[in-house]
């Protein structure tokens, strides 16, 4: 087993480790099913669905009723439930603990070796500088196991629930994102889909060498015309007149390990006829393609800002022949598979990234500490002590999500796409924050190479960007949240209490906040509704809005899973009960001001010249070829 190589890995020798009996049956299959499919697809359903319904009492409405199967509309998701002024704390409270004796033991005997391993043996200044993970590294993770951390322990793999896999990702997060990347292409996207939806031939056939490292995965998706719009894709795949295989062409761009891979996820256009109809239309359906099969080629490492140490390159399919045993999934189900693969894997990034948090801020504590300036150490500075506060608290939001959401998702939950993709936005955004704040407490030294953290600040970048940018997620969240079938709370509308409470599950000492939770909800609630009844389906075009529609929830949901951690360690008289309390607090306090901010810039008619005023003046740079008002000086 794998397992037993690491005792064997030089780095590593004398640690002790042995497969727990909780791992020898192979992994939970997990997956969402995700509502929408990319921005155009967010859009056009949440006009569909939600926001174009027939009129009550009309002959398509009774033939729809007619038709409809009798469905559960009532979701566990809090995060589906806020967008309706309610609160589900199934999914929240009491805050998870999911391991059993036998895999917290188990996960306990791998922390140590991993962590071992990446602060005596991985050398992150170098491989940014070489531009590779040295290949001692990838030999000594391949002896790890950490190629294959959620494969079952019957195809190779360390079978790890999402929680385990999370506390690991952490510590990569922690010390190389490059390295982390690496590791992140080839499990968290890479072959994610055979996990996902691969069939037992399928598996066994691919996962026992991708468990390994033997072979390396990558995620084919991004084209040149086709980066957030993926239902604009060019690759096709034809089917050959036997129906024994596929022939696949196209190119694929800013492919991670495009460069390392042997076995590639990639999603191409279909035809595909319409049983009912005989109509034939194109959708995108994934395949399984090795380099093997011939006519696989890839570019040069591309030169980039960040995550240096990972391989990027163009990866391009030249009348490939793929095996009709190798779609993935059903054929033009490619949207299901894609977007389940990114969904399931949002809350790994969230891991890593409280781990580079928790890294950088260790970096500003050291220097803080130990900085005098004016007589005095420069922790005590009240400047400083804010930076470092909220730094804390931005730490505590983002590992307090990534194992809420792990936990949820180990608990058997299906619906957590709307706090996933939350939990990417935030993470990305409060660790580029964190960052930041550490070079300025470090002032020039912060800047200076030899401390690592200019680094940090290069890899970060692009965790803005890629597996979903920011923007189209936060567009996600929005539209996703209007979906939800609502009822009007008369109650809330009338000004009055909606008699939703957290009492009961948040602690007592947290009262306050789970009251400020509460109140934001209901005038969350409120603006939804009222947002749907002023723009109908053309809500879907309102991005201004949308945006702090999505702030809001991104806020809301960091509120009640800091309750939720901070409850249960008040109620286990945890030693750290009372600083976490302090964190919870102030975070709360400090959300339900932007929220309420928010809120009120929303049903503000001054607000709407305000967003008037910038689509106008991007018209005019736009139209103009950049800055449009003429230089001071006249020249």
């Amino acid at each position: 087993m794998l397992l037993s190589k690491v005792s064997r890995c030089p780095a590593l020798r004398g640690t002790a480790l042995r497969l727990a009996p909780a791992f020898t049956g192979g992994q939970r299959r997990l997956g969402a099913s995700i509502a929408v499919h990319n921005v155009r697809f967010y859009a056009s359903q949440a006009a569909e669905i939600v926001l174009d319904k027939p009129e009550v009492g009309s002959e398509t409405a009774a033939k729809a009723a007619a038709e409809k199967k009798p469905q559960n509309l009532e979701s566990k998701s809090f995060a589906v439930n806020m967008f309706k002024g309610q609160i589900s704390t199934a999914q929240v409270f009491p805050y998870p603990s999911v391991m059993n004796e036998d895999q917290t033991e188990f996960l306990r005997e791998l922390v140590g070796p991993v962590s071992k391993f990446f602060e005596e043996v991985n050398d992150p200044a170098k491989n940014d500088l070489l531009e590779k993970v040295e290949d001692s590294t990838m030999e000594g993770l391949k002896e790890m196991g950490a190629f294959g951390l959620q494969v079952p322990a019957d195809l190779g793999g360390l079978g790890l629930t999402n929680t385990q896999y999370a506390r690991l990702v952490e510590i990569v997060g922690m010390h190389d994102l490059g390295v982390g990347i690496t590791l992140g292409a080839h499990q968290s996207i890479g072959f994610k889909g055979i996990l996902l939806f691969g069939n037992p031939a399928q598996k066994e056939k691919y996962l026992p060498k991708l468990a390994t490292g033997e072979t390396i995965a990558a995620f084919c998706l991004t084209e040149p015309a086709s980066g957030s719009d993926a239902a604009s894709i060019k690759t096709i795949a034809v089917q050959s007149p036997c129906g024994q295989y596929y022939t696949l062409s196209g190119g694929k761009i800013w492919i991670s390990n495009g460069g390392l891979a042997e076995i590639f996820t990639v999603f191409a256009k279909t035809p595909v006829k319409d049983e009912k109809t005989g109509e034939v239309k194109d959708k995108i359906t994934a395949f399984i393609v090795e380099r093997s099969f011939g006519g696989v080629t890839h570019g040069p490492p591309e030169k980039k800002m960040g995550i240096k140490a990972s391989n990027t390159a163009e990866v391009h399919f030249d009348n490939v022949q793929v095996p009709a045993d190798c779609v993935l999934g059903e054929v033009g189900g490619g949207f299901k598979v894609a977007m389940n693969i990114l969904n399931n894997g949002r809350f790994g990034m969230a891991a890593a990234l409280s781990g580079t948090m928790r890294g950088v801020i260790a970096k500003a504590v050291d220097h803080a500490a130990n900085r005098t300036q004016f007589g005095n150490k420069i922790h005590n500075f009240g400047a400083i002590q804010e930076k470092m506060a909220h730094m804390a608290m931005l730490h505590y939001v983002t590992e307090s999500m990534a194992y809420m959401i792990s936990g949820n998702m180990d608990s058997g939950a299906s619906e957590f796409q709307i706090e996933a993709a939350i939990s990417k936005i935030f993470a990305s955004e409060a660790a580029w924050t964190v960052t930041d704040e550490c070079i300025q407490i470090m002032g020039g030294m912060g800047f200076m190479k030899d401390t690592g953290v200019e680094r940090v600040m290069r890899d970060l970048r692009i965790f803005r960007i890629f597996e979903g940018t920011n923007d189209i997620l936060r567009l996600f969240v929005a539209l996703n949240g209007f979906q939800v079938p609502r009822e009007t709370n008369l109650l809330m509308k009338a000004g009055l209490s909606s008699g939703i409470t957290l009492q009961g599950v948040v602690h007592p000492e947290l009262a306050q906040s789970g009251d400020l939770t509460v109140k934001a909800i209901e005038q969350f609630g409120i603006t939804i509704e009222d947002l749907l009844l002023k723009h109908g389906k053309k809500i879907i075009d309102q991005q201004f809005v949308l945006k702090k529609v999505a702030d809001s929830a991104i806020d809301l949901y960091a509120m009640v899973v800091v309750l939720s951690r901070a409850s249960r360690s008040l109620s286990q008289g945890l030693p750290s009960a009372q600083y976490e309390k302090m964190l919870c607090d102030t975070w709360c306090i400090e959300a339900h001001g932007r929220i309420m901010r928010d809120i009120k810039a929303l049903r503000s008619s001054s607000n709407k010249k305000i967003f008037q005023n910038l689509r106008a003046i991007s018209t005019e740079v736009v139209e103009n070829g950049g800055v449009v008002s003429p230089h001071p000086l006249g020249f």
